[in-house]
């Protein structure tokens, strides 16, 4: 028996005047509870306790010794309900980890809205491609994109991702619109090199048959800023999310290619380091970002 538990069982043997009162209600037997308590006394080194026929009664010692436990009782009980309240409340500091272009172009203003709604909330927000350890660096919550990896974290589904191939105007004018996934392989295409780096783009047909075409061209980056940036310039074909390739759509800064195909989509996940006891403020924020990344969310203004 542990000694906060030991506490507790002494301060209701002295209350109840009865170690088989105390017993009961602490769902032990009574020969359990008397050497419990005969134990404390062995470690303390004092009797606390006087028994005879008509129950039990408080040593001098025992006296003050109850008054301490029952001031410890007190604070433990405090303890349990102040973590039991921040549990529950949408309230404290909140870290959340996520991409830098998913950050950029629509978790910030996800974030202020939710802000906006819950003033009581701090919100610490970071923008890393790289893979974050959610324990070592201290995240509450993560925005990733595609399947679940590591099953010990908790996750909550949000969406999906859906990507787009893109290319300026001027490209398209001067080498052509490819009609056909087969015409890939002579187009200049700018590679993100954190998911298309084989070299290769995954297309489906309208017929649900799987293509694999190999690309080259002049540029490769992980960052997708950077491969938009060069789709815009007329470098090539481009494959980004929809998200990042939504004002240059609704411009005509690009225009979407090879829309007879579909490209892969990524599952959307808020992900926290248990799936245990998380905290109010964790799934009042994951319900959130569910309720916005609804839908069509990637053609929305956040």
């Amino acid at each position: 028996m542990d000694r906060i538990t030991g506490i507790e069982l002494f301060i209701r043997v002295v209350e109840t005047g009865s170690f088989s009162k105390a017993a009961h209600e602490a769902g032990i037997t009574q020969p359990t509870a008397t050497k419990a308590v005969a134990a404390m006394e062995k470690r303390l080194g004092a009797r606390l306790l006087h028994r005879s026929t008509r129950g039990v009664m408080l040593s001098e010692v025992g006296a003050l010794y109850y008054d301490k436990c029952k001031l410890i009782a007190r604070e433990v009980e405090e303890a349990d309900n102040l973590a039991t309240l921040l549990q529950s409340k949408v309230g404290g500091t909140l870290r959340i980890s996520t991409s830098v272009a998913f950050g950029r172009r629509v978790l910030t203003q996800l974030v202020l809205r939710y802000m906006h709604l819950h003033p009581e909330v701090t919100i610490d927000l970071s923008f890393d491609d790289r893979y974050v350890n959610l324990v070592e660096q201290g995240v509450d919550l993560a925005i990733r994109m595609g399947p679940m990896a590591d099953s010990s974290l908790g996750a909550r589904y949000l969406g999906t991702n859906p990507w787009v191939m893109v290319a300026a105007p001027s490209y398209l004018k001067e080498r052509g619109t490819p009609r056909s996934a087969d015409e890939l392989p002579f187009h200049d295409c700018v590679v993100y090199s954190s998911v298309q780096g084989d070299d290769r783009w995954s297309l489906t047909t309208a017929t649900g048959e799987k293509i694999s075409m190999p690309v080259r061209g002049p540029l490769r980056s992980n960052n997708l800023s950077a491969i938009l940036a060069a789709a815009l310039a007329g470098m090539g074909l481009a494959v980004v999310p929809w998200y990042v390739a939504r004002k240059a759509l609704e411009k005509g800064a690009v225009q979407p290619v090879l829309t007879d195909y579909s490209l892969p989509e990524q599952e959307v996940h808020a992900v926290f380091p248990s799936p245990k006891l998380v905290p109010r403020k964790v799934t009042s924020f994951s319900s959130f970002l569910q309720q916005a990344l609804a839908g069509d969310w990637w053609r929305q203004e956040m």
